[in-house]
């Protein structure tokens, strides 16, 4: 015997019913979990500088307090800055000024203390015994009074005061980052450990005193997820119970009765129109298939709804994580070696350095600016750019010096030293003309911007020896150690011997000649400039020409194979004279020598100087490998009348 048709529709719908109740419950735990019962997603910590100093150093312990990336906000009216760097550089930085600076306290709180002057601070600890002692450089008992020595120092110290007070800290080479805004400052930052943050306004007005670093929390509901997605199901389980119930009903309506079934009749309507009195219309009674169509828009909102609430669940941390935890793949790291600092720059703090010094140098260029130039040369590269600039101040047609290259920054080596000054090789390709160079830039002091001091291009073929990543870094050589093929301080003028000498030099050996394209360009110029002056001038004058190490100390930092990249200055001088006591030289067609020396012709002659830029890679003295040449530059460097 079969169940009754009302008790089988009943039933679906008491389990349609609990289907959407348990739905609902499941859902509603889903979203509970994402929502009131999750908690805060961020935490934040308020830094409050009551003290009116230009600068606020936040320390990197005070970062790092809660895991996760930081972001630090900063509000107050007009410009408002912030960088980040080493600690150590920060707090060398800002030696000379007065800030406050923000620790993490032994019991987890912020600890707040300004910071005075440390030249201010050590000239206060003299009191009066500074007064009272004898300066030896002062001549003892003859020495100026000391009232007004005191005065002097108390002027000096005022002018220090004035001349710190003002520093603004936008545009620093020592930053390895830095952001720049008005009235609200939002850096996103991710800072480890050794770092610290400075804030600050112009480096006049006081530092912003409100200021938060904010830190997301882990908030994780791994059972969010399947809850939502679970009722999800259930209610579309719901929904089709519920439709089954209603088919049912309605496919079993009425009464049973045996007998035969009566004739199907259609109703007949009389419209009452006034257009159609008297005409019969008949119109068939609505299916099941009719009505069911007219409740099925109503099925679809409960689907739309479960939808929105499935992609809701959808983000990682709302489901558990089955997975196991994956496996590193080894890969292959330098560690530094035990005891070395850290390195000078990043690459991207060099890039931005690297960058700003080409833009620099070719506004200086183009206006024939030594004083510009200065600002980021020097030694060797800013002497030919003082001479350069001269000449085309006097020749019209006169060629500009080649461009500093800046991007892309192929190669970086900074010098691993915490303290300056410090230096960084670095080397950038010229995608146009396919070619190279590489400088030496050198940052003298914390507050100083980087300059280069040696330039030169490498060519094509040249191959570099093996450097170590710029995230170490690698130590300077002294200019006299004795742990290299040749002492850095000896190359200039080792290599300008073989110049001079060629083979005959005692140094021809331990220099590589394949492939030495500047001893190859130096003959064939020197050549060629003697056989011009064998057809004008050499009855009555005599040329020679020699080569000597420059003025320009030399510069090393150790490659990976305890070898060192050597950068060294070597000058050529052509000298002309008379042979004759009665005869003078005269500068006919030498324009660029009449231009130096302001003279058109000299009873003693000229010497004229050439500076060349000469990089090297000098092996360890343990090696097989020669002295090889890496890259060079000459150009230009005096011209004068010999006394």
């Amino acid at each position: 015997m079969s169940a009754r048709p009302g008790k089988v529709s009943f039933v679906r719908f008491v389990w349609a019913v609990a289907a959407f109740v348990l739905a609902a419950v499941m859902i509603g735990a889903g979203i509970a979990q994402r929502t009131i019962f999750q908690g805060p997603r961020t935490e934040t910590t308020a830094i409050s500088a009551e003290d009116d100093t230009p600068y606020l150093l936040i320390d990197g312990a005070v970062l790092n307090q809660l895991p996760g990336t930081q972001t630090l906000r900063a509000q107050a009216p007009g410009d408002l800055f912030a960088s980040y760097g080493r600690t150590a550089d920060m707090q060398a930085w800002l030696s000379d000024s007065s800030y406050t600076h923000v620790t993490l306290g032994d019991d987890g709180g912020l600890d707040t203390a300004v910071v005075e002057p440390e030249q201010t601070a050590a000239e206060g600890d003299t009191g009066d015994d500074t007064a009272s002692t004898e300066d030896p450089a002062a001549g003892g008992a003859d020495a100026p009074g000391e009232g007004d020595a005191a005065a002097d120092g108390d002027a000096a110290t005022d002018d220090a005061t004035e001349a710190t007070a003002g520093r603004s800290p936008v545009g620093s080479d020592l930053w390895l980052d830095e952001y720049q805004q008005k009235d609200l400052l939002i850096a996103p930052l991710q800072l480890p450990e050794g770092m610290s943050v400075l804030v600050a306004s112009d480096g006049t007005a006081p530092a912003p005193s409100k200021v938060t670093v904010t830190w997301p929390l882990q908030t994780s509901t791994p059972w969010a997820g399947p809850l939502i997605v679970g009722g999800g199901i259930l209610m579309a389980v719901g929904v089709f119970l519920y439709i089954l119930g209603i088919r049912h009903a309605r496919r079993k309506r009425g009464p049973r009765r045996k007998g035969l079934p009566l004739p199907v009749t259609e109703p007949i309507d009389i419209a009452t129109a006034e257009g159609d009195k008297g005409v019969i219309s008949s119109s068939r009674a609505r299916t099941r298939r009719s009505v069911g169509s007219g409740r099925r828009a109503f099925a679809v909102l409960p689907v739309v709804a479960v939808s929105a609430l499935l992609f809701s669940g959808c983000s990682a941390d709302a489901w558990p994580q089955l997975a196991p935890t994956p496996t590193p793949t080894p890969t292959t790291t330098v560690v530094a070696p035990e005891g070395q600092q850290a390195p000078a720059v990043t690459k991207a703090q060099a890039e931005r350095i690297l960058t700003r010094i080409s833009a620099t140098v070719a506004d200086a260029d183009a206006a024939m600016d030594g004083d510009l130039a200065d600002t980021r040369l020097e030694g060797a590269a800013l002497a030919a750019r003082d001479t350069n600039y001269k000449l085309r101040g006097a020749i019209a047609d006169y060629p500009a010096p080649a461009p500093i290259l800046a991007k892309p920054l192929e190669i970086i080596l900074p010098q691993a030293f915490d303290s300056w000054p410090r230096s960084v090789i670095a080397v950038a390709d010229d995608e146009t003309s396919k070619t190279s160079s590489i400088m030496i830039m050198t940052q003298q002091d914390a507050w100083a911007d980087y300059k280069v001091s040696y330039i030169g291009s490498l060519e094509a073929s040249t191959s570099l020896p093996k450097l170590a990543p710029a995230y170490i870094g690698a130590p300077q050589i002294e200019p006299d150690s004795p742990f290299l093929l040749l002492p850095p301080d000896e190359v200039a003028a080792a290599y300008s011997d073989i110049i001079n000498k060629g083979e005959e030099s005692e140094f021809y050996d331990l220099f590589e000649s394949d492939g030495d394209q500047l001893r190859e360009s130096i003959a064939a110029d020197r050549q060629r400039r003697l056989d011009e002056f064998n057809q004008t001038g050499a009855t009555t004058g005599n040329l020679q020409f020699s080569s000597a190490a420059g003025s320009q100390p030399p510069f090393a930092l150790q490659t990976v194979e305890s070898g060192a990249i050597v950068a060294v200055n070597i000058n050529e001088l052509d000298t002309v004279t008379p042979t004759n006591p009665d005869a003078v030289i005269k500068l006919l067609d030498n324009p660029t020598v009449k231009a130096l020396t302001g003279v058109e012709q000299s009873a003693t002659g000229f010497v004229t100087t050439y500076s060349d830029q000469v990089f090297f890679y000098v092996p360890g003295p343990g090696s097989n490998e020669k002295i090889r040449l890496l890259g060079y530059s000459s150009d230009l460097l005096d011209a004068k009348v010999i006394s």
